[in-house]
């Protein structure tokens, strides 16, 4: 096993099960499931539970050695917790990012699968079922989409010309003044909203949108590993509000925001936010 990167098991896995996975999605989605809450504005389906537990128990078992964080199979012991984190390898789960669009049968939504090794994202799959569209790192430092069973091409972002010519992605459901801010202190006025965290970053990666900055609370590690990887393969960043990568090994949730964009525009999102009144940070 080479250490400090993805192996072809790990990210043939990773891929295969993204796509079933996917798969088992639609077919609930097409046969009809009642939307729960776990928590104030935190839906949950059948999906989730049924995508979360045929990924994770299948790289479980292929992977013993390695630790797996699902969102819907969390320990509830934090020691527990800890010592998974720990652990030099561990994937990432989210089985339905962006639950409330796929409770309204809204197209974006997106299963993702990350890997990080030594704490940091190192491989990742975003696969969006309704366009049949896998995005994935190759373990050699390349990112590449494919459509069904077509071929694979490789991804790379440009830099936007300038700041205020940059196209950015906002949440479709959850709306954000601190956000709305940054974005105007940039100048950047081509916003389009969209669900799912995964899906935004996506659109980053395949060069459809330039900025992606999530001003608030509420992402967590499997929100953001697998997308992390890719964006980076495909000559991206993804950092939290400061600049600053995203420690895996960590507290699982991401209580200082989320930048993802080409390097060059990083550092104008940093000034951006940091000009914030205090009162919205």
């Amino acid at each position: 096993m080479r250490p400090n990167r993805a192996t072809e098991n790990e990210i043939e896995a990773m891929r295969r099960l993204a796509r079933e996975a996917g798969r088992l999605v639609l077919a609930i989605r097409d046969e009809g499931f009642d939307v729960e809450m776990k928590g104030e504005d935190d839906p949950v389906t059948r999906a989730d539970r049924e995508a979360n537990q045929l990924i994770c128990g299948e790289l479980a078992r292929t992977f013993a050695s390695h630790g797996v964080v699902g969102e819907e199979s969390v320990p509830a012991d934090p020691a527990e917790l800890e010592a998974i984190l720990r652990r030099s390898r561990v994937f990432f789960v989210d089985p339905v990012d962006g639950t409330r669009e796929f409770a309204d049968k809204r197209p974006d939504f997106c299963v993702m699968i990350g890997l990080a090794i030594d704490g940091r994202a190192t491989a990742g799959v975003v696969f969006v079922p309704l366009e049949d569209k896998l995005l994935w790192t190759d373990g050699e430092g390349g990112a590449f989409a494919e459509v069904g069973a077509g071929s694979p091409r490789q991804l790379r972002i440009e830099p936007p010309a300038s700041t205020s010519a940059a196209r950015a992605v906002v949440s479709r459901s959850h709306h954000s003044a601190d956000t709305a801010a940054v974005l105007e202190k940039l100048g950047v006025t081509a916003i389009t909203p969209c669900g799912s965290v995964g899906v935004k970053i996506a659109r980053v990666i395949e060069g459809d949108a330039d900025l992606y900055v999530h001003v608030s609370r509420g992402a967590k590690l499997w929100d953001a590993c697998a997308p992390d990887a890719v964006l980076r393969a495909a000559g991206g960043e993804l950092s939290d509000l400061e600049g600053r990568p995203i420690d895996y090994r960590g507290a699982l949730g991401l209580d200082n925001g989320l930048i993802a964009a080409h390097a060059s525009l990083v550092a104008p999102v940093k000034r951006a936010v940091a000009a914030l009144p205090s009162r919205m940070r």
